[in-house]
């Protein structure tokens, strides 16, 4: 009966032994940095949601410190410097001035970025090798621009001028060699569709949006293209009326605009690399380098229509094409 119990109390700590080291191990706590120029909920939701995924809870042993510009890209380095004095476990970064400023605040801290060009920034090395103390995830989205020339002509095949509205704030850190080859696509794929490209819409604050729109209607400008930067994540309800109240049919890099109210998006997926982005900070807390892990870019690119938006512009929608759609909503 001894041996019986012996060996009862033998199994019971084997089985224990590894649960405790589990719950220590899911204990851990971490302490991330979140940098960025204005609130996006569902890009922190789909980051949350990763972590979660891998054991991170927040109140429990995890800890997000939020910090936002508000439209000011000038405030970024004293937040960066801010977040940097709370000893954290790593920084988030997005956008290309978020990550300039978090780059300037620590050469030690792991930083995650989300960015457009991590190599055109100078903020690594190469995408397999970063080098240094940043790596991350880059929506390098140029070479998607000529194939939604295409997609919205498909969609608005009257559209005979097209403007692409642009963030001045994220394309400033952005290498003007960068800019135009990115300019360019969208200028060869418009001139094989006989579509005239026009100069820029320049944007640095919401209260330019009008001013944008109403030089884009004075130009006689019928179709846009609109980024999915991080400013522009946040004004997206307003940029969604906007073309809406002037009856432009717009394309954007992002869902979400979709889902306000825009007619069409083709790019990646942005709720998958915010879920991807928790796998990076995930590896750095158990001790991999930054300098180690490669950037990676989106492998998911989705297109998704708005069919009641195409109506209030007037537009029918080739079957062709919706066929294509990853999601068209009704």
């Amino acid at each position: 009966m001894m041996r019986r119990r012996a060996f009862i109390s033998l199994v019971a700590a084997s089985l224990v032994g590894p649960l405790r080291v589990a719950v220590a191990q899911q204990a851990q706590s971490a302490r991330i940095g979140w940098l960025t120029i204005e609130p996006v909920p569902e890009r922190l939701d789909a980051f949350g949601q990763g972590l979660r995924e891998l054991g991170y809870v927040e109140q429990r042993n995890l800890a997000i410190e939020e910090r936002y510009a508000h439209g000011q890209a000038e405030n970024f380095a004293n937040l960066a410097a801010e977040l940097v004095q709370l000893k954290l476990d790593a920084l988030v970064s997005i956008g290309s001035a978020a990550t300039r400023a978090a780059q300037h605040a620590t050469a030690t801290l792991p930083i995650v970025f989300v960015v457009g060009d991590p190599v055109a920034a100078g903020f690594v090395a190469s995408l397999a090798r970063p080098g240094g103390n940043l790596t991350g995830l880059a929506i390098i989205a140029s070479e998607l621009n000529g194939k939604r020339v295409e997609l919205l002509k498909e969609a608005a095949p009257r559209m005979t001028r097209l403007a692409v509205l642009r963030d001045v704030a994220a394309a400033a850190p952005t290498s003007q060699a960068t800019w135009q080859a990115t300019w360019q696509a969208i200028d060869a794929a418009a001139k094989k569709r006989a579509i005239r490209l026009m100069p820029a819409l320049d944007v640095q604050g919401p209260d330019q949006l009008d001013a944008a729109f109403a030089a884009a209607v004075k130009e006689h400008v019928d179709g846009l293209l609109v980024g999915s930067t991080p400013l522009f994540g946040a004004w997206r309800q307003q940029i969604v009326a906007l073309a809406a109240k002037n009856r432009l049919a717009a394309i954007y890099e992002a869902r979400g605009f979709v889902e306000a109210g825009g007619l069409m998006s083709y790019g990646p997926d942005i709720a998958a690399v915010f879920r991807r982005a928790a796998t990076y900070i995930d590896k750095v807390l158990k001790g991999a380098k930054p300098s180690d892990l490669p950037v990676e870019r989106p492998t998911k690119v989705e297109l998704v229509i708005n069919l009641n938006t195409a109506k209030v512009l007037g537009l029918t929608i080739p079957q062709s094409l919706l066929l294509r759609a990853d999601e068209v909503i009704q």
